[in-house]
């Protein structure tokens, strides 16, 4: 199976939020209360019960006029995801058949490990449940041969699912069309979300310039695990060693010990 990638092209969202309800419906998430705050915007951020939002912001444009931006905030799916390097439950996994960042809630232990870890601080922690939730890119209709819930509700074409190369090709020729730029597949190893930007992403609010795993992350992925892992070996491989020479410990060797230092 191609190695395939969302795109997001901003140029051509109407801020419809379609995608954002979508999301909410195929994943069963419940509603939850929010406040006004001063936005169109709604809620302010992600959370456990919405793995993707709408961001709504309004900026001058070259005539001093007002125009409107709009950004999907959603996971990237790395390549090289660190919240899955941190996960010690393998609650986190890379999908390896569409590229993608799946959660076994089953698994999760609730460490908050990967929202300390992720760049783009996408996973959600939910204290009612002890769980992290983030959106995995509809891997249950992945599988069934559909696209992401998000793509398909989009009514604009401002969301796209196909073939990587296809799909980085287009977002080159689309971000040079509306003198914008391309975010996204050239950080963190490369990621399975791409988002075409028609300003500069310093524009943006709230986007993150220049998202880098964190140095633990490597630190433990390149060091610290491969010595803990042969630190555990190095204590099963002794542990059997003594199995050979001494035997298996018996017990009534407990009992014996314990008379011959009472002198009976």
């Amino acid at each position: 199976m191609a190695e395939k990638i969302k795109l997001y092209d901003d140029s051509k969202c109407t801020g419809c939020r379609g995608c954002q309800l979508a999301c909410k419906q195929w994943n069963a998430l419940k509603a939850g209360q929010t406040k006004q705050w001063g936005s169109y915007q709604n809620p302010p951020t992600l959370q456990p019960n919405n793995y993707m939002i709408i961001h709504f912001q309004d900026v001058k444009d070259a005539k001093g006029g007002v125009k409107w931006l709009f950004r999907k905030e959603a996971c990237m799916h790395c390549t090289e995801a660190a919240c899955v390097t941190v996960c010690p439950s393998g609650a986190l996994y890379y999908n390896k058949e569409f590229g993608t960042v799946g959660l076994n809630h089953d698994l999760c232990i609730g460490c908050k490990n990967c929202v300390a870890a992720c760049p783009f601080e996408v996973p959600k922690y939910d204290a009612g449940t002890d769980k992290v939730y983030k959106c995995d890119m509809c891997e249950s209709r992945l599988a069934n041969n559909m696209s992401p819930a998000c793509v398909k509700a989009c009514p604009t074409g401002a969301l796209s699912w196909g073939d990587k190369e296809a799909q980085l090709k287009k977002a080159e020729a689309r971000a040079k069309e509306v003198g914008g730029t391309v975010y996204g597949p050239q950080y963190v190893s490369g990621t399975h979300m791409a988002y075409v930007l028609s300003e500069k992403p310093a524009t943006y609010a709230g986007i993150h310039l220049d998202p880098s795993v964190p140095w633990s992350v490597t630190l433990w992925r390149g060091f610290l695990k491969p010595v803990s892992l042969l630190a555990a070996g190095g204590i099963l491989a002794g542990s059997f060693l003594h199995y050979l020479i001494k035997g298996p410990k018996l017990p009534y060797d407990d009992a014996e010990a314990g008379k011959k230092e009472g002198g009976e």
